[in-house]
């Protein structure tokens, strides 16, 4: 090092090596600064904020709607009078028709968009695959069979609800049994022992469907397929409140650590995050709001496919903001699909059909705009 010329101060050792004003560091990032491509967190709250207020909206004018409109004052004085029991100025019929018939069916659409599309974006990283949906690893299909089987043997509506929900995680159980057994790429063995119990368990609904009476036990598999809320009951609510709240709640609770599933099992490691443990709970807590979603609405398609996508494109890929705002932009697409199902037509369209008729459209416009980029 060269002696200091006189009236030059030598740089001190913490000094040296550090960038002058102005100039930043290669590869370091300045204070607040966000990676390329990922929105910053301040503009991620403010989807999900703006996001819980289109939902609260949807489900005001949701309870308005209808062939007998209800006004939102009588809503809330209905609701008033529920919890605290004092008298109002509406009739007993069209307090028989809230809380019995609409009010469980929208809270019902509701959870079952915010379940299916939080399974959805889940399964997308666990997996590493844009293309994957709740029903990747055969839990719709499962409830299929189950809900097929009990209309065959003549059950109710709750024994179809809860023949659907068993047969549905036994689907899953046999799939993370098969994959658990098998040696080589975990991911990808779950992945193919997935599309082959789909595979059989559609076989199983398409002998259902071929054996059943065409004047009645058919068109109700029929319907069932197709999806609807229509005849949803406060029971139906009862029955997905504490597998919804189970699922829902363990991957919230885990979003960070989805993130790590996009490195390799040796770098999650290092960074103190059990990989295979992560991804095992991920799929159980998934397929448990799938199972659950799918045994009280019939097969519907599409939302968890198209729902975390267009998530992603408002705040980014970091799981801490997209379950979250994938959670409630699924509520409130499918309480909107669900109006226009009660409500377009005289007679019911079945919801399944409209969120393809969307989904497609809109999943096509996705790779086409990405595929530009």
């Amino acid at each position: 090092m060269r002696p200091a010329q006189p009236g030059q101060l030598r740089p001190t050792p913490s000094q040296q090596g550090r960038p002058r004003p102005g100039q930043e560091p290669a590869g370091q990032l300045r204070l607040g600064q966000e990676p390329t491509g990922q929105p910053r967190p301040t503009r991620s709250r403010l989807v999900m904020v703006l996001l819980a207020l289109a939902l609260v909206a949807a489900v005001l004018v949701s309870l308005a709607l209808g062939r007998y409109p209800i006004s939102p004052a009588d809503a809330a004085s209905m609701i008033v009078s529920r919890l605290t029991g004092l008298a109002g100025s509406f009739t007993d019929q069209q307090q028989a028709l809230f809380f019995n018939v609409r009010l469980p069916r929208i809270l019902l659409a509701a959870v079952v968009g915010a379940s299916l599309s939080a399974a959805g974006a889940a399964f997308q990283g666990i997996f590493q695959n844009p293309l994957v949906s709740p029903d990747f690893l055969g839990a719709s299909q499962g409830a299929a069979l189950g809900a097929c089987v009990a209309i065959l043997a003549g059950a109710t509506a709750l024994g179809v609800s809860l023949s659907a929900f068993v047969v549905s995680m036994a689907a899953v159980g046999l799939v993370l049994l098969v994959s658990s057994r098998a040696r080589g790429n975990r991911v990808l063995v779950t992945v193919l022992a997935g599309i082959m119990v789909k595979s059989l368990f559609e076989a199983g609904v398409s002998y259902t469907k071929l054996v059943a009476d065409p004047s009645n036990e058919l068109q109700a598999i029929t319907f069932w397929l197709l999806g609807s809320f229509n005849g949803a009951k406060a029971s139906d609510l009862a029955l997905v409140a504490a597998p919804v709240a189970v699922g829902l709640v363990g991957l919230l609770a885990m979003r960070w650590r989805l993130n790590v599933l996009t490195m390799p099992d040796d770098e999650a490691l290092s960074m103190g995050v059990d990989a295979p443990r992560v991804r095992a709970l991920a799929v159980v807590f998934s397929a448990l709001v799938t199972a659950a979603s799918v045994a009280v609405s019939g097969l519907i398609g599409w939302v968890g496919l198209v729902v975390p996508h267009l998530a992603r494109g408002l705040v980014g890929s970091d799981y801490r903001a997209l379950l979250p705002t994938s959670t409630l932009l699924g509520a409130t697409f499918l309480l909107v699909v669900d109006d226009i199902a009660r409500l377009a037509l005289t007679s019911e369209i079945p919801i399944g059909i409209l969120t393809s008729v969307v989904g497609a459209p809109f999943f096509l416009w996705l790779i086409v705009r990405r595929g530009r980029r």
